[in-house]
This record gives C-alpha cells, sequence and structure tokens, in this order.
C-alpha cells in the first residue's frame, strides 16, 4: 500500500540536509508512493516539490514583518560581540506564517529534514493533526541546542545552554537560554509515540541522548544517508582529467564544500596540511564550492567553482586519487558518500559521523581531529601506495552500493513510516 508522505526542507537543492532529503523524497516516489516535499526556496524545478508561500492579505503581511522585526532585534544585541568566524546560529520561530494545518492533515507521515526559517516550532506542532505521527530528520545538533547548529565543543546544550560561546556572550540568561527554554516547554508537551527522531550517524544519535531536551524521551534511528551510485560512479581517470584540465600526471587531491569561510569545515588544518607537502611539484588541489580560487593553498590548485551536476561532479571525484575530508566536526557529509560512490580514497578526521564511512585500510585513513601534521602523513601515504590505493578504491565502491545505495536508504524510511503509521 502506498503512503502519502510529506517532506519538510528549507531547501530541496541547496546543500547536503537539503540534497539527502530530496534523494529521499525521489526515491519514495520511484517506488510509488505519493510524496510531496515542502521547502521555502526551490531550485530543482521539480514541480512535486512545493513553495511555502506566505498569506499576502494585509494583516498577515504586517505581522510577519513586526515579527521579523522582533526577532532580528534580538540578534542584534550580539553584534559586536559574536566571535568572527560565526557559525550558523537559529532559533525556534520564523515570522513566516505559512497556512499549513490542513494539507499536514492530508498526509499519513511528516517527514521534518533541516527547517531552519522554514517552520515555527509552536506552529507547526499546534498545527499538526495529532494522529499525523512526524519524523524528524536530525541533519545537525539545532533542534536540540539553544540556537547553534554544531556547537563547536561547548556541551552547554548538555544542561541548559546559556553564556554562549557563539554569540559571544557571558550571559547565563541569553538568547540561547530563551530558546532553549521555549525548546523544553515544546518538546515536554510531547507525547513520545507521536514523534521519532532519525539521524544518518551514529556520533548525532549519541548526541540526542546526551541533550537534555530530548535525552531518552523520544526513540532515535539511526538511517544513514543514501547516494545514487548510477550518477556517481568511477568514471575513466584520464578522461576526467582532460576535461577539468587537471594534468595527466599529476597527484590530485579534491577538497569540497560550501562555503570555504565555514570554520568546522576545516579549511585551515588542510592548508596547513599541505603546507607540509608543497615540496612535491606534482601535487594539485581540485576544489568545489562558491567562491573564487583561495590564495591561501600552498601549491598548485584549479578551482572548479560550484558544480550542481551529479554525473559532473563525478568527473571531479574520479579525476583525484584521494578526497580529502577535514571538518572538525559533521554529520554524515554527503561529499563523503558521493566520493565512496566513485571509488576515490578518503582522508579524513576521526570525528563526528565520518568514522561511520571511512574505515583505516578499508576506504582510507583517519587522523585525530585538527592535527595537520597527522592529515598530511596520511594523504602521503595513499599518495605514494598505488597498488593500495586501488584496492581502497574497489572497497568504497561496494561499500557505497551495499550500504548507501538508494535502495537500502529509501527502504529503511518506508520501513520506518510503516511502523509509525501502523502503531
Amino acid at each position: 500500500m502506498s503512503l502519502r508522505i510529506l517532506q519538510v526542507s528549507t531547501f530541496d537543492i541547496a546543500g547536503g540536509a537539503a540534497l539527502a532529503a530530496y534523494r529521499l523524497h525521489r526515491g519514495l516516489l520511484a517506488k510509488d508512493h505519493d510524496s510531496r516535499m515542502l521547502v521555502a526556496r526551490r531550485d530543482s524545478g521539480d514541480d512535486t516539490v512545493w513553495l511555502a508561500n506566505s498569506q499576502r492579505d494585509l494583516r498577515s503581511r504586517v505581522s510577519r514583518r513586526l515579527r521579523r522585526r522582533r526577532i532580528r532585534r534580538e540578534y542584534a544585541k550580539y553584534a559586536d560581540t559574536r566571535p568572527a568566524w560565526p557559525e550558523r546560529f537559529d532559533d525556534d520561530r520564523t515570522w513566516r506564517e505559512w497556512e499549513h494545518g490542513a494539507r499536514l492533515g492530508s498526509f499519513d507521515v511528516v517527514n521534518l529534514h533541516w527547517i531552519s526559517g522554514l517552520l515555527d516550532y509552536r506552529r507547526f506542532f499546534d498545527a499538526i493533526p495529532p494522529d499525523v505521527p512526524v519524523i524528524w530528520t536530525l541533519h545537525d545538533m539545532n533542534t536540540f541546542t539553544g540556537g547553534c547548529h554544531y556547537d563547536a565543543g561547548c556541551e552547554r546544550f548538555r544542561q541548559r545552554c546559556g553564556a554562549c560561546p557563539q554569540l559571544g556572550s557571558r550571559h547565563e540568561h541569553d538568547l540561547s537560554r530563551d530558546i532553549w527554554l521555549r525548546k523544553r516547554e515544546l518538546f515536554s508537551g510531547i507525547d513520545p509515540e507521536r514523534m521519532h527522531f532519525v539521524t544518518p550517524s551514529r556520533w548525532l544519535a549519541d548526541e540526542v541522548r546526551n541533550a537534555s531536551l530530548l535525552g531518552d524521551r523520544f526513540p532515535v534511528s539511526v538511517i544513514p544517508n543514501g547516494v545514487n551510485t548510477e550518477e556517481f560512479a568511477p568514471r575513466d581517470r584520464m578522461a576526467a582529467r582532460e576535461v577539468l584540465g587537471v594534468p595527466r600526471e599529476s597527484k590530485a587531491i579534491l577538497f569540497v564544500a560550501y562555503s570555504l569561510a565555514a570554520r568546522r569545515k576545516g579549511f585551515a588544518v588542510l592548508t596547513e596540511a599541505l603546507r607540509a607537502l608543497s615540496s612535491d611539484p606534482n601535487l594539485v588541489v581540485l576544489s568545489v564550492g562558491a567562491g573564487e580560487a583561495s590564495d591561501q593553498i600552498p601549491v598548485r590548485q584549479i578551482h572548479l567553482g560550484t558544480i550542481s551536476q551529479a554525473r559532473l561532479l563525478s568527473l571531479a571525484y574520479s579525476a583525484a586519487d584521494l578526497f580529502v575530508i577535514p571538518s572538525l566536526q559533521d554529520n554524515l557529509p554527503s561529499t563523503v558518500l558521493e566520493a565512496l560512490a566513485c571509488g576515490t580514497p578518503i582522508a579524513g578526521l576521526d570525528v563526528g559521523g565520518i568514522p561511520d564511512m571511512v574505515r583505516p585500510g578499508i576506504t582510507g585513513a583517519l587522523s585525530p581531529v585538527g592535527d595537520a601534521a597527522a592529515l598530511a602523513a596520511a594523504i602521503s601515504g595513499l599518495l605514494a601506495d598505488v597498488e593500495g590505493r586501488q584496492r581502497l578504491s574497489e572497497q568504497c565502491r561496494r561499500i557505497a552500493v551495499t550500504e548507501y545505495g538508494m535502495e537500502a536508504f529509501v527502504s529503511r524510511y518506508e520501513t520506518l513510516y510503516r511502523e509509525q503509521t501502523d502503531s
């Protein structure tokens, strides 16, 4: 029996979290489920993706404007104290007033994803009918913190937040505490049988259980994100290098990030590691992401810019001898899944959900978090071992197909949806 499922995400294809939600949505459609996706911004052009348009009458517009002004005013208090490397910080409120109550009742299950700026927590749970189960897939920590998406090691979400380092605050009763209190009030009033959390990585599941807001109140399942192993597949290396302008005999490593400005993505660690390898004249760095090429990389760089087309991106993975993921904190990065599917071995840091995928001696190498010297040694060792890299490449592809393929990904969610609708 087919199910009617609503996937809710701020974006449809912009960023790893959105891509995971969109891949699930398309996979469900392929299995004849009536899936729809609700977003604040649509980039795909897919007519099964709905835009969350707000009402346009005068009263609604004035209400939104006042609410947006009030929220911005609270954030403005920290404009002069936030550190120079701010990570994203969002709360449980939004100025949007999408009238979603009637539509929500027409679905068998609603699956929330990354929803910052799209849904107001309180309004959403007030609007959704009590007989519609909610699955909430967490792509970062924001749902159970006082506003940060990654805590950068402060761990204050395990108590009550407050004195938030990402706000530059020294006050216990700051914005992060206010957000935490509102979330506590909301979550304490939700029937645990009504909501089920999903995390893509084992690390994030452990963080949910350690969170003061959620703890063991709600059930948590680990379902890794999936990757399309037909779109992301090994391509002919020399042909890929010719298309992308990569020297045929070079030692090419690939770095992919939505933005180099995100401190937790570890660009500074990568730069330091490359400095230790800069004496090798054959070393080339391929980079994919928004913005211009970085002038900090001490070796030759070929910046490919933003690549949204999957098959073209698979050429970048295939052209590289090695993919490097130097994140200081991360969940289950889609870039690592894509590298696995393309048969590209990985050098990464032992943090978050990265060890779920990067398995030493099997799919790549892991180094201690923030240790640029160890990362440089891992990169050098993998590049030097041509035969070993070929073995790793074959294992990367096999694991991508068997563990992270779309069939397994969609089936795990399908099973969870049926469990929730049958209970």
